[in-house]
């Protein structure tokens, strides 16, 4: 049966062996998020937080935490959904399996929402200072809503219709915040909730907002999964839940009534606060900026009220099973939104954004000899296009070179690219554009370059895994060591600033071309411990592509410039070392460390778990 609640959820997980209760009081401070990442990386079950230090609701974590457990939570539902979206994305689907007519259209029943006058969550109040104050990272702000859905309509639409449902971190504490009337309100760039603020900004008032916590799972994975323009997530939210998406007012305030917690408040015009720092999504700390403040109304809470969050930082973590779920349900539009492109696949080891690998149909000029044409366009259209539009590094390959490929084969699709590509011809930049607001490689907040890398037609070099012969000796170029075949990292100087360092990068890519074998090496990295980076797949994709920005960062071997268009004609070098003005990487603090470890001793709560 669908769930009507959180806690009808919990007490289901617990049921099926999917839940552990942890009854010792815990910290909010640093604690519980340790926990949470503990039991996160061993593969274990949702933790309910029993007894949470300065606060009087229980809390949950990791409910996401496995693909099995994230399946089972829509077990009822999920096959209707994606027979919904499958019917969208292919209409003939309906003749050739008449059975997906009748799921799709339970799914759309449920997509309707249902306006009612009350519901549990307004049955009491609280304060913000009474909520679980969870601090997840030692050099973090404060303390966050770390799983909320943050709900606003259209100023001059309003109406659930025309509603964005977004999970946008808010700061419930620190920095220079009111206590309980006070929080900070940070979204992206190219968010829909900015759409909504322009709006009342152009109408010089204030901005309803409203921050549900809880509710049926359903709510909360809505809030994340991209959607068109148009489409509110409250619908999807009702057709994953099985169950139409309650909703009311208070107050002129939209109201999840299934919610467990609802916190009201406006965004005023022309008023910012500095917010952060907090561990992000990258594996680095986004830093303290100026962000819209949400000027607290009221906060309200059911009886049974259970605080959701999670815990984010270096992938993977409990958002990495969110992203695979998106893919799940999404993944059958992009060839309707996109014609052409087979596959997509946002590179989660990288943070997400800085990676996105890309298969399509070359089919412009089939008579001559192929290279990248219509890939050209597949690309401009990807970097339009919702989420994708934050990818800073697009690798795209055409299909007919093998009809296999799936970007979603990280390792072989980097092999069929680097076999073909050509770095003379096959690069293609913007350089001054928008990137990830939680991306610090860039120029600035919100700003940095993008690459196209296209590679299409037959295969151009074998890929090697020999230093090749007459390695340039140079002070700090050192210890090269192979991450894939045709991918060599080396260790290279501290980066002092790009004057500077851009010059010892110049000499090296000169020394280079004294090297014997360097055509089996399309690729080498800079980095600042070029063991880490060999050491695995993941530790290669978080580093490069974290650390690097296009324009800047991307050097070659007899590089050139040629009516605007840069290239090189011998490998391409990629400065992936970290630089003065990126964020600090996330690092835990010993002492949590050492006290979460005791939980998980014999005889401990957390014995066999952890």
């Amino acid at each position: 049966m669908p769930y009507r609640s959180l806690k009808e959820c919990v007490l289901d997980l617990e049921k099926q062996g999917h839940l552990v209760r942890l009854r010792e009081e815990v910290d909010p401070d640093l604690e519980m998020a340790e926990i949470h990442r503990r039991v996160f990386r061993a593969g274990g079950p949702a933790i309910l937080y029993e007894k949470v230090k300065g606060s009087p609701f229980p809390a949950v974590s990791n409910l996401f935490g496995t693909w099995a457990r994230a399946q089972y939570l829509f077990h009822d539902t999920l096959k209707d959904v994606k027979k919904m979206v499958g019917l969208k994305a292919d209409p003939s689907r309906a003749l050739k399996n008449p059975g997906d007519l009748a799921g799709a259209a339970r799914a759309a029943l449920h997509a309707l929402p249902r306006k009612i006058s009350s519901g549990p969550v307004l049955e009491n109040v609280t304060h913000l200072d009474q909520l679980p104050q969870v601090r997840c990272w030692p050099k973090d702000g404060g303390s966050f809503v770390l799983l909320g859905q943050v709900y606003t309509e259209h100023p001059a639409r309003p109406g659930i219709m025309k509603s964005n449902m977004g999970m946008y971190r808010v700061q419930m504490s620190g920095n220079e915040y009111r206590k309980n009337y006070e929080a900070g309100l940070h979204y992206q760039i190219r968010r829909d909730i900015g759409i909504h603020h322009h709006a009342a900004l152009e109408r010089g008032e204030p901005l309803r907002v409203s921050v549900f916590v809880g509710g049926p799972p359903a709510h909360a994975f809505a809030a994340v999964m991209y959607l068109p323009e148009g489409l509110p997530e409250a619908a999807f939210a009702g057709a994953l839940a099985g169950r139409g998406f309650r909703y009311g007012y208070k107050n002129g305030y939209g109201i999840s009534m299934d919610a467990d917690f609802c916190i009201t408040g406006t965004v005023n015009p022309g008023v910012t606060k500095p917010e952060g720092p907090f561990g992000d999504h990258l594996g680095y700390y986004s830093l303290k900026h100026e962000f819209p403040v949400l000027n607290v109304d009221a906060v309200y809470h059911r009886k049974d009220a259970i605080w959701p969050f999670t815990v984010v930082g270096r992938p993977p973590q409990e958002d990495s099973i969110f992203g695979k779920l998106v893919h799940e349900v999404a993944g059958p539009m992009i060839p309707v939104e996109i014609p052409g492109v087979t596959s997509v696949h946002a590179v989660d080891a990288s943070g997400v954004h800085p990676l996105l690998l890309a298969v399509g149909k070359e089919r412009y000029v089939p008579y001559a000899a192929r290279e990248p044409q219509e890939l050209l366009t597949h690309a401009n259209a990807l970097l339009g296009y919702g989420p994708c539009s934050l990818a800073k590094f697009l690798m795209i390959a055409a299909a007919e070179d093998d009809p296999q490929l799936d970007a979603k084969d990280i390792e072989k699709f980097l092999r069929h690219v680097l076999e073909r590509i050509d770095w003379a011809r096959d690069l293609h930049f913007q350089t001054r554009t928008t990137i990830d607001t939680l991306d610090y490689s860039g120029t600035g907040l919100n700003r940095g370059s993008k690459v196209v890398m296209a590679a299409a037609g037959p295969k151009k070099r074998n890929l090697g895994g020999n230093i090749p012969r007459n390695m340039p000796s140079m002070i700090g170029f050192e210890k090269p060591r192979f991450v894939l075949p045709g991918v060599m990292a080396v260790k290279a100087p501290p980066f002092r600033d790009y004057v500077s360092s851009n010059v010892e990068v110049q000499l090296f890519a000169k020394a280079l071309e004294q090297a014997e074998g360097l055509e089996e090496v399309p690729l080498i990295v800079l980095a600042d411990d070029s063991d880490f980076m060999a050491a695995n797949l993941e530790n290669f994709l978080w580093a490069a592509f974290t650390r690097s920005n296009p324009s800047h960062d991307i050097h070659g071997v007899g590089s050139f410039t040629e009516f605007k268009h840069w290239g090189c004609r011998g490998p391409l070098i990629l400065d992936a070392r970290l630089k003065p003005h990126h964020a600090p990487p996330l690092e835990e603090d010993p002492k949590i460390t050492e006290k979460v470890n005791r939980l998980g001793v014999q005889g401990g709560p957390l014995h066999g778990i952890i």
